[in-house]
């Protein structure tokens, strides 16, 4: 069972959601604004949030900005239009993942499902990089010997590119890896979370030292 915080302005959608989710097993907090559901977040410490994109006052995106600042808890954006404006806005914002509105309960689930798989540890091992240390079974990252502080998404990512440094994984690969997506299209969701990834590990972000892109395929990782 996991903690779900689901900010939704409309009070069906909320409901019909909540219920669903429920009926899962999750324990849902619900909130009706941006605002209610910051506070909320302060509040519950949940397991992850499920955001909708248009609220009254502060919308989606401003939302999502300000749970950033408080927390790494991994955030499902609920938009309305299937638009790159919408899910690339979203994306930058600090979102992990998306799902279209209207949204079907199973497919909501199974989402919030594969974020929370990112949070398992694997088998014990301590990686050196560099400056740059994986710790994959206590599920942290240090750089110059301090923790960074990186999303389920972010965290799941790095331990992927990183299993095989060298190695140049597709989008698609990562994307089914990472989101167990098998959408090509979604691939948006995988160079957003580069970028938020060497914005936290990099001293360069656009100068990059571990996650390199490899034009017309994807990305490998390997420090220099």
């Amino acid at each position: 069972m996991a903690m779900v915080l689901l900010v939704e302005d409309d009070p069906s959608v909320r409901e019909g959601l909540g219920l669903a989710l429920r009926r899962q097993g999750h324990d849902v907090r619900a909130a009706g604004t941006g605002e209610e559901g910051v506070e909320k977040l302060r509040e519950s410490r949940p397991d992850i949030v499920v955001l909708d994109i248009m609220l009254p006052g502060i919308d989606g995106f401003e939302t999502c900005r300000r749970m950033r600042t408080q927390a790494e808890v991994p955030i499902i954006m609920l938009t309305a239009r299937g638009d790159d404006f919408d899910v690339v806005a979203g994306l930058e914002a600090g979102a992990d993942d998306y799902v279209v509105k209207p949204v079907e309960p199973r497919v909501l689930e199974a989402r919030i499902r594969a974020v929370l798989r990112r949070t398992v540890s694997e088998p014990s091992s301590v990686e050196r990089h560099g400056s740059l240390v994986i710790d994959r079974a206590g599920l942290q990252v240090l750089k110059d010997e301090a923790k960074v502080g990186l999303t389920p998404t972010e965290l799941k990512l790095l331990l992927e590119l990183s299993r095989t440094p060298g190695r140049v994984l597709t989008r698609q690969q990562i994307l089914e890896a990472v989101w167990e997506h098998d959408y090509l299209g979604d691939s948006r969701l995988v160079d957003a979370c580069v970028q938020r990834l060497r914005a936290k590990i990099e001293d360069v972000p656009s100068e990059p030292r571990y996650v390199h892109t490899v034009r017309g395929f994807g990305y490998r990782f390997g420090p220099r």
